[in-house]
């Protein structure tokens, strides 16, 4: 079941103009190559849209993220991103400013910050090929946990103790179907790790 798109936090969003952010170039930048390697995009049958990035703000806590629903989209403009001016993973609550709502999967996005404060990017995207191939070998979180939920984001509290992630940046999320996240200390490193792995696999 597609179930992608679909915000499950509290999401407390206050609609603004387009945002003025100097780092809004930079993930266009990097979203186009992911875009154009399917790794972004959409599901035509269902009409929903998958994957998105986000990069630090200067403030603690704080990042844009690209908006909901914006995944089928080959270009993004200002009005296509969000900030996430706070969150509470415990009581499941996402804050957000901006012309489009914050994505689904900011609580994922915030929980991965939290982690290490030298990961300044995070990018999330969907490969069927990739996800059945790095499930259980690279770091990858349990089954039964959905996306975009506090159980998700303690989910990957644990895969930064105990696995490999902190070093590989790569994690599989096994119960959010053909999802992948992967990190960097910028938001070059964070999707050229996975644009290099997805090379690999369409070999």
């Amino acid at each position: 079941m597609i179930d992608e798109g679909y915000i499950k936090f509290d999401s407390h969003w206050r609609k603004t103009g387009p945002l003025d952010n100097a780092e809004i170039e930079l993930l266009n930048r990097w979203r186009r190559p992911l875009y154009d390697a399917g790794l972004i995009g959409q599901y035509e049958e269902h009409g929903i849209g998958f994957g998105n990035l986000s990069v630090r703000a200067a403030a603690q806590r704080q990042f844009i993220i690209s908006g909901s629903q914006t995944g089928q989209l080959s270009d993004l403009g200002a009005e296509h991103y969000a900030l996430v001016e706070d969150y509470d993973i415990d009581r499941n609550r996402v804050y957000s400013i901006g012309a489009r709502e914050a994505s689904s999967e900011s609580m994922t996005h915030a929980a991965i910050y939290e982690l290490d404060p030298e990961i300044g990017a995070v990018v999330h995207v969907h490969s069927e090929a990739m996800w059945a191939g790095l499930k259980g070998s690279a770091a990858t979180t349990d089954a039964e946990v959905a996306f975009g939920t506090p159980e998700m984001a303690r989910e990957f509290r644990r895969l930064f103790k105990e696995t490999d992630f902190p070093k590989t940046g790569i994690a599989v999320m096994a119960g959010h179907d053909s999802g992948l996240v992967s990190t960097g200390s910028n938001l070059q490193e964070a999707a050229e790790r996975i644009l290099a792995i997805d090379a690999k696999f369409k070999r």
